[in-house]
């Protein structure tokens, strides 16, 4: 509970940076700042500056929820770069066979068309071909980008492609999943940017959500993980253990890896049921494997009485909490992550000074709030 308090408190610290900073500038590009974490406001006075926006927010379908985060993003990237310059950037993601990164690859594309920025976006045929990913990232280093905007499958493994872009004088921004400094710097190399969640907070989120519907009385608990060594996978399987492990009466009677696949993860679940009839929360790491452990359990007739969430708030997720068939998930919003991404990039091929690391905000939809998050993105 600790680190997510801390983390509305630095959205809160960032929001008013974010104020000071932009009442001394102007850019043409900069856009209506948004929301922040578990449905909380920012603090202070609301003017009437701010209501029309959130009156304008309505009228468009722009949740404010997602106002609040594009603010606290914002104001880590403050100042702006200039935009419209034509820049060219390429971005690599994990693989379009997850509906999570065909979102990311509409929202590069939307932002770049916004920024004034050339985007084209490659990814890996599945979500473990770690060799199809370097090769595919040697191939855009070949062409002629400004900067390329990676994210790994796992840590190691586009090492070699980020050496080469080094070489070359391209720009070089891990989003997302980790790319091993540790491993870059053995071989001379390094990251120009980064951009990131807090996955060990995601994990966390959800299973403290988990624990307290469970209440007094505990239960069996099980996480269901991604791909073994992936970053986000192990992030949140640790911050959610942790939580399950201090809870009084909570015990965690599985830990499983369902590599990110829907089938993997339904017959993880149904196994689960069967070895553990009485179990009462199962956490995921991203929500194509929650959905799954849903069906499994409505087949098995037992889904009534088990907390179920996942991570990412997909559009299915977001349909299936608003049913009922699924308890929540933790959000970051894709649109403003890919926008914030670009605009770090820019930042790094115009020379401005840039943070160690940008981190988005998160926040947890569940079945008691998810009407705030209509018009998220």
């Amino acid at each position: 509970m600790m680190k997510v308090k801390m983390q509305r408190t630095l959205a809160y610290m960032l929001l008013f940076i974010l104020i000071a900073v932009t009442a001394g500038c102007s850019s043409p590009a900069s856009s209506p700042p948004e929301e922040e974490i578990n449905g909380t406001g920012a603090a202070g006075e609301v003017d009437e500056s701010d209501k029309e926006a959130d009156t304008a927010a309505e009228a468009t379908g722009v949740s404010p929820k997602a106002r609040e985060i594009e603010q606290v993003l914002m104001g880590q990237l403050a100042p702006l770069p200039e935009f419209n310059n034509n820049e060219k950037i390429g971005v690599l993601i994990i693989t379009l066979a997850n509906p999570f990164w065909v979102s990311m690859k509409e929202g590069y594309e939307e932002a770049g068309a916004e920024l004034g920025v050339e985007v084209t976006v490659m990814a890996a045929p599945t979500e473990g071909d770690t060799k199809s990913q370097l090769e595919t990232l040697e191939t855009m280093v070949a062409r002629d980008y400004d900067a390329i905007i990676a994210s790994p499958i796992e840590p190691f493994n586009l090492v070699p492609g980020v050496m080469k872009a080094n070489n070359k004088g391209i720009k070089v921004i891990n989003l997302g999943p980790p790319i091993s400094t540790e491993a870059l710097e053995e071989e001379g190399g390094w990251l120009d940017g980064t951009i990131t969640v807090n996955y060990e907070d995601q994990g966390a989120m959800a299973a403290e959500y988990i624990v307290d519907k469970l209440g007094p009385d505990g239960g069996k608990v099980a996480i269901i993980q991604g791909i073994p060594g992936a970053g986000q996978s192990e992030g949140r399987t640790l911050g959610a253990q942790r939580v399950f492990e201090e809870a009084p009466n909570v015990e965690v009677v599985s830990i499983q890896p369902g590599n990110w696949d829907r089938n993997t993860a339904y017959n993880i679940a149904s196994n689960i049921l069967q070895a553990h009839p009485d179990i009462k929360g199962i956490f995921c790491c991203n929500d194509v494997m929650a959905l799954a452990a849903a069906d499994a359990l409505e087949a098995a007739g037992k889904r009534e009485g088990i907390v179920i969430l996942g991570v990412d708030f997909t559009s299915e997720a977001h349909e299936a909490i608003k049913e009922g068939k699924l308890d929540g998930s933790i959000a970051y919003s894709v649109k403003i992550y890919t926008k914030a991404a670009l605009i770090l990039a820019l930042k790094t091929i115009q020379g401005h000074d840039i943070p160690e690391e940008v981190f988005s905000p998160l926040a947890l939809v569940s079945k008691e709030n998810v009407a705030e998050f209509e018009g998220w993105e």
